[in-house]
């Protein structure tokens, strides 16, 4: 059965329902997504038909799917979803690595695809990069060509033709934090990790990486990945453009 709560007063929270047949997986999954600002779970659900019916009466924004479900296969509760009138988004989280779940998936309209194992941070950029995006949409103003290729692209590239409009920034991060983090960026000779950046600008590492992130979705840093003798590679921002710029929750720029 799935576990469901009462969301009522989430505010603008990010409702994301967990889907997983693995109950310790779902609860490590749990636990990541309400790690990350702005989301919220409203429930857990082990089966596909328990997700359709959890979507139905939790009405998430976003949710992770699993792929290797007891009943069905993931990416089969999707057209499930849009039949029964649901626009929730989809982002798989499963171990399936073959390349027929990848295409199924791309062709049902997902917003990522994760391959497990992963770990915290590799979810936290996917979410980030997702509430990103999706204020974009939410946000959008269509005047041209350009800008449904924006929407398409999934990133605020600037338009020359068009002048620059400021863009309201995700809950949680600050416009002074935003032009502090942006000037960094801009004056830095090359490029800079996420732990370079916080030591120049005094934020925590986490932070940094966060609003390098978003530097990197809205289409003014490029990133590079640096690989070591060991471990994970290192991502590294580099200031490519102004994009468009950023107002805090309250209007100001």
């Amino acid at each position: 059965m799935w576990d469901g709560e009462d969301v009522s007063g989430a505010g603008e929270a990010i409702g994301v329902l967990v889907v997983d047949d693995d109950f310790r997986v779902a609860r490590v999954h749990r636990a990541y997504v309400e790690r990350v600002d702005s989301f919220r779970v409203v429930g857990v659900a082990g089966s596909g038909e328990q997700a359709l019916s959890a979507v139905d009466e939790l009405r998430p924004d976003l949710v992770l799917l699993d792929l290797y479900l007891p009943d069905v296969f993931g990416l089969d509760v999707i057209p499930r979803l849009r039949t029964a009138g649901h626009d929730c988004d989809v982002m798989v989280v499963s171990a399936a690595r073959e390349a027929d779940a990848v295409r199924g998936a791309v062709r049902r309209g997902v917003v990522d695809y994760l391959l497990k194992p992963f770990d915290f941070e590799d979810l936290r950029g996917r979410l980030e990069r997702y509430a990103v995006q999706r204020g974009m949409l939410r946000d959008t103003v269509v005047r041209g060509q350009a800008d449904v290729d924006r929407v398409l692209a999934g990133a605020a590239m600037p338009v020359p033709s068009v002048p620059s409009v400021p863009r309201r920034l995700p809950k949680g991060m600050s416009a002074e934090t935003a032009g502090l983090v942006e000037r960094t960026l801009r004056e830095a000779e090359g490029s800079l990790s996420a732990s370079e950046c916080a030591r120049l600008t005094g934020v925590s590492r986490v932070s940094a990486r966060r609003y390098l992130e978003y530097f990197h979705t809205v289409g003014s840093a490029e990133v590079s990945l640096r690989y070591g003798a060991t471990g994970r590679p290192e991502r590294r921002y580099r200031f490519v453009g102004a994009g468009r710029g950023v107002v805090s929750g309250d209007g100001r720029a």
